[in-house]
């Protein structure tokens, strides 16, 4: 053991008295002439002399700090440790935990950090770091809507297709109608500079028309209501939901990104084109590229994901540039994705846990960075937000509940399903920042737009309990027997 000590000191010793011996004689070499020294930045330069060792080390320290990978890490750290600390408080105050994720991003935003300390705000979040957030957000969308698209379940809607069909088209049609209405008044004075009536309409229809599928899953699921009559009917009602309202949103946005109605018709026919080939060709090609040995193996195969994973890249870069949204290239590719063996729930155990821990919370920081509740202020601003929310309840909770009615449902499961499918959640909040970035919707509109979002999901879990309750309320205690 000394024997080994005695090298391993006589190995260092010589080797750090030769390099310091090579960097001494080499500090006398001329200068070089090369094409590095012409092209040096001051960022690089030598501290000026005259500064101290500890100055010198303070001044490298926030030079790095101010480095684009180092600024990315920092918010990291904040976005995610504020997301899972606020997303446990509301879990313990028996809210979902998305709806705190989404309160998380909001206050991260200028609505309460940026209010109460600017300066600190503004070196975590400076402006030219945004774009970085937004573009890691937007992959994060990407693969939460492509394990969406997974978590639709075809089979569900054939078995109550009739119910199903009716009443979450008329949660759709009922809702969208009324955004229309109160678009109509709020034109002049909310929409985004430049906005034409028709977009700015069609973006206040879907958006009180939206249904947070994964949401109302997790409530279901929390609740033990997942096998019920009511669970299995929301689970359908909510699939179909949010096939034809994020339909209706691809074509609003053509719409809204066509300059010509020639442009609009191109558009649609490219997207029906494209839903063909991914319905017609894909999807039953995807057992024989994959393999059957594949499928049924445990866990997928780095060759799996990756081919999985070019799938959801190559449709999001078509769906892209074909002018809609890159989301709905990647829902449509987990739409597609094979059943057999569980495939799919293997793949969302790989995904759906990496995007929801990192890559989301960056989309509920980024959104609650362009919400400003500071542009409410006065009671006109709160009173219209209120208004909003009302609207957005009514049509939605009311809809669906009156037409679950006359499908047959009872009065309290009608209640109940009208309550779950008034869940917003992040969908709504992926449909608003399309209509933002589009420049449709403006800040002010926005932010109540949000707050409608988060005000409808945190309230689907009381009135779910409170419509629940009024069991006493029907004849003989007992709901109506007519279920179909």
């Amino acid at each position: 053991m000394n024997r080994i000590s005695v090298i391993y000191v006589l190995i260092l010793t010589i080797a750090s008295a030769a390099i310091f011996a090579v960097i001494h004689t080499g500090a006398n070499l001329p200068a070089s002439e090369g094409f590095s020294s012409h092209v040096a930045s001051a960022a690089h330069a030598a501290p000026p002399a005259t500064q101290s060792a500890g100055e010198a080390m303070v001044a490298n320290l926030e030079e790095h700090f101010k480095n684009p990978l180092s600024q990315l890490f920092l918010q990291l750290v904040v976005i995610i440790a504020a997301s899972r600390l606020v997303g446990k408080l509301f879990t313990l105050m028996g809210q979902p935990s998305v709806v705190g994720e989404m309160a998380a991003g909001i206050l991260l935003g200028p609505s309460l950090f940026g209010y109460l300390t600017p300066d600190l705000f503004h070196i975590v979040f400076p402006a030219d770091s945004l774009g970085t957030i937004k573009l890691l957000s937007q992959v994060g969308v990407c693969l939460f809507m492509f394990s969406v698209g997974m978590d639709l379940n075809v089979g569900h809607v054939r078995n109550k297709a009739h119910t199903a069909v009716v009443v979450s088209h008329a949660s759709i049609v009922f809702p969208y109608l009324l955004g229309v209405v109160l678009a109509y008044f709020l034109y002049t004075s909310m929409a985004a500079e430049g906005a034409t009536f028709m977009a700015f309409a069609l973006f206040m229809g879907i958006s009180m028309s939206i249904t947070a599928f994964p949401v109302l899953a997790r409530i279901l699921q929390e609740r033990g209501m997942t096998k019920t009559f009511l669970g299995s009917t929301a689970i359908t009602c909510a699939a179909v939901d949010d096939v034809t309202a994020w339909s209706i949103l691809a074509f609003v946005v053509a719409i809204a990104r066509s300059t010509s109605i020639t442009g609009s018709a191109l558009n649609l026919l490219l997207i029906a084109g494209f839903i063909g080939i991914m319905v017609l060709v894909i999807r039953p090609s995807l057992p024989r590229l994959l393999g059957e040995k594949r499928l049924q193996a445990e866990d997928p195969s780095k060759g799996v994901m990756a081919t999985v994973l070019c799938i959801v890249v190559a449709a999001s870069l078509c769906t892209e540039v074909i002018g809609i949204h890159a989301l709905f290239g990647a829902f449509l590719a987990g739409a597609i994705m094979p059943h057999a063996h569980g495939f799919r729930h293997k793949l969302n155990v790989r995904i759906e846990n990496f995007s929801s821990v990192l890559l989301l919370p960056l989309f509920f920081a980024f959104t609650g960075l362009r919400t400003q509740i500071g542009l409410l202020n006065d009671w006109s601003g709160w009173l219209l937000c209120l208004l909003i929310i009302a609207v957005a309840s009514l049509g939605k909770l009311g809809g669906t509940a009156l037409t679950a009615r006359l499908t047959g449902m009872g009065w309290r499961d009608s209640l109940q399903l009208g309550a779950l499918m008034n869940t917003r959640g992040l969908m709504e909040l992926i449909a608003l920042n399309i209509g933002f970035e589009l420049g449709i919707l403006s800040d002010r509109v926005f932010t109540m737009l949000v707050i409608m979002a988060l005000a409808t999901t945190a309230l689907t879990g009381p009135l779910l309990t409170w419509f629940g309750a009024q069991k006493s309320a029907e004849p003989d205690g007992q709901p109506h027997p007519a279920r179909t």
